[in-house]
């Protein structure tokens, strides 16, 4: 008995549900800024009664597509709080040093990788 007239319905099936889950997940997890047309506990009962259009309806006009810029903390990278500043100037010309030799350390494997390869 062959069942390949099944594996289109099955997809389908397998299709839908993730469908579903993604809209429950989105819509539970989404803030309630970030909905239209309808409060959240709407969006939830359309997405969980009418499983299929519900969740086509909710990614079509339901959720608000447009990127919300980031949140800015009001400080530059240089202000930001808990950034390390050296308190020596020696502190941070021996970190400077330590860079530039391995800097140099690095070059120095590249150009005998590049003599070995030739």
């Amino acid at each position: 008995m062959k069942l390949g007239w099944a594996v289109p319905y099955v997809l389908f099936a397998v299709v839908t549900m993730a469908l579903w889950i993604f809209c429950l997940v989105d819509v539970i997890t989404r803030d309630e800024s970030q909905l239209q047309h309808l409060p959240k506990p709407a969006w939830l009962l359309i997405v969980l009664l009418v499983p299929t259009v519900g969740s086509i309806m909710y990614l079509l006009v339901g959720r608000e597509h447009t990127a919300r810029p980031l949140p800015t903390t009001g400080y530059t990278e240089y202000e930001r709080p808990g950034r390390h500043i050296a308190q020596n100037p020696e502190d941070d010309e021996e970190f400077l040093r330590k860079c530039r030799e391995r800097a140099e350390e690095q070059r120095r494997a590249a150009r005998r990788k590049d003599a070995e390869g030739h």
